[in-house]
C-alpha cells in the first residue's frame, strides 16, 4: 500500500442541490461527504447488492452497453499488455440485465473475473434516473455519466473538465496528483489509451521504484481519500486521479462540465496536433513557434491586436461558435491533404 501523507480536504454540510460556488469553483480536491445521501439508488445499495441492481435495472432502456471484460489474472487492474500493443482486457458489448447478473454471480468469488461500464451517459441509458437521483449544477450543460463494475483499478490519468464524481454503491479510493507531477507520474502513449485518457504506467498496487524512481517525488504531492456510499469528491480540471473500487458492485455517477464552450474542441486534439507540425522542428524553429504561442495562446494581450481594426482580426478576436466551425473546417481541409 502507497504512504501517503495528506489527505483531501473535506467540507460537509454540502447538499445535492446546494453546492456552493466556491466549492465548484475550487483548485483544490474536496471530499464532499454525503452529498447523495438522500438519492434512493444510496439507500437501496445500503440494503444489498440486490436491490441496488434491481433498481438500476427499473431505468434500462434496453440498449447494449460497452463494458471492459478482463481475466481474473488482471486483479481489476485495467491496463496495458506487457508490450504496449494493446490491452489486456477485451471490449464487449453487454445488456445492463446481464451486466448485473454476472456480478451477483461472482460477488463472493476471491479471483473473480474484471467486468467494468465505464463513462456511459446517464440520460441514454438510464432515462429517468435523474429525476430522482441527480445534483443541481449552475452549469446546464454538464454531462452525467455512470460507471459500474465489481473490484477494479483505473490508472492515473486527467480530464480536461471538472469533475463531480458521486459515489452511489459501495467504496472507492482516490489518489490524485497536481497536474505539475507529469514528469513524475510516467505517462504512457496518449494516442493508445484504454480509455481515452493517457495513463500512468505506475502499478499503485505494486510499484516498480526502479523502472519509476521519480513516483516517490510525486507521492509527496499526492492527497488521498476513500469514499463511502453517499460521498462524493470534486476533481478540478487536470488532475491526475487514481481510482480503486472496493466492494463487489460499485457505481458512480460523475458530473462533468468546461469553463468554455464545447464548441472550442478539446485540448487534447491540439496538443497531437502540435506534435505532428511541431515536435520535430529544428531546435532554433521550435523556439519560435514557442514565442509565437505564447504571444497568441498562453499570454495574449490586447496590446498584441490592437494596431488590427477589430472587423478585420479574424481569430484573434474572441472565438464564437460560428468562428470556431470555420476552423475547424479549414483544419479538417488542411489536414486531409
Amino acid at each position: 500500500m502507497l504512504e501517503i501523507k495528506t489527505s483531501v480536504k473535506t467540507i460537509d454540510g454540502c447538499r445535492a442541490d446546494s453546492i456552493p460556488d466556491e466549492v465548484l469553483h475550487s483548485s483544490q480536491p474536496l471530499v464532499l461527504r454525503g452529498l447523495i445521501a438522500d438519492w434512493p439508488l444510496v439507500a437501496a445499495g445500503q440494503r444489498s447488492q440486490t436491490e441496488a441492481s434491481d433498481y438500476l435495472l427499473s431505468f434500462d432502456s434496453g440498449k447494449p452497453l460497452t463494458a471492459m471484460v478482463g481475466d481474473p489474472a488482471i486483479k481489476g487492474h485495467i491496463f496495458y499488455n506487457s508490450d504496449l500493443s494493446g490491452f489486456n482486457f477485451d471490449y464487449q458489448r453487454l445488456h445492463l440485465a446481464n451486466v448485473l447478473e454476472q456480478l451477483v454471480t461472482h460477488r463472493d468469488s476471491s479471483a473473480p473475473p474484471t467486468l467494468y461500464v465505464g463513462s456511459t451517459n446517464v440520460d441514454n441509458w438510464l432515462p429517468g434516473f435523474r429525476q430522482h437521483n441527480d445534483l443541481e449544477l449552475p452549469d446546464q450543460s454538464a454531462i452525467a455519466s455512470v460507471w459500474i463494475g465489481n473490484r477494479s483499478r483505473i490508472s492515473a490519468h486527467y480530464d480536461f473538465p471538472t469533475n463531480i464524481a458521486c459515489c452511489a454503491v459501495g467504496r472507492r479510493c482516490f489518489t490524485l496528483f497536481p497536474p505539475n507531477q507529469l514528469d513524475n507520474l510516467y505517462v504512457g502513449p496518449i494516442d493508445l489509451t484504454p480509455a481515452g485518457q493517457p495513463i500512468s504506467l505506475v502499478d499503485f498496487s505494486d510499484p516498480d521504484y526502479r523502472r519509476f524512481p521519480k513516483f516517490r517525488q510525486a507521492l509527496e504531492s499526492a492527497q488521498v481519500v476513500e469514499l463511502e456510499p453517499g460521498d462524493a469528491i470534486l476533481i478540478p480540471s487536470m488532475w491526475w486521479h487514481h481510482v480503486e473500487a472496493l466492494e463487489p458492485l460499485n457505481v458512480l455517477v460523475n458530473y462533468w462540465w468546461r469553463d468554455t464552450p464545447s464548441y472550442l474542441g478539446g485540448p487534447l486534439n491540439v496538443l497531437q496536433h502540435g506534435i505532428l507540425g511541431l515536435r520535430d522542428l529544428p531546435p532554433e524553429q521550435r523556439q519560435v513557434w514557442k514565442q509565437l504561442f505564447d504571444h497568441y495562446v498562453f499570454n495574449p494581450d490586447p496590446e498584441h491586436v490592437a494596431h488590427i481594426p477589430e472587423q478585420a482580426r479574424g481569430v484573434l478576436n474572441p472565438i464564437d461558435e460560428a468562428t470556431a466551425k470555420k476552423i475547424r473546417t479549414m483544419l479538417a481541409q488542411k489536414l486531409s491533404r
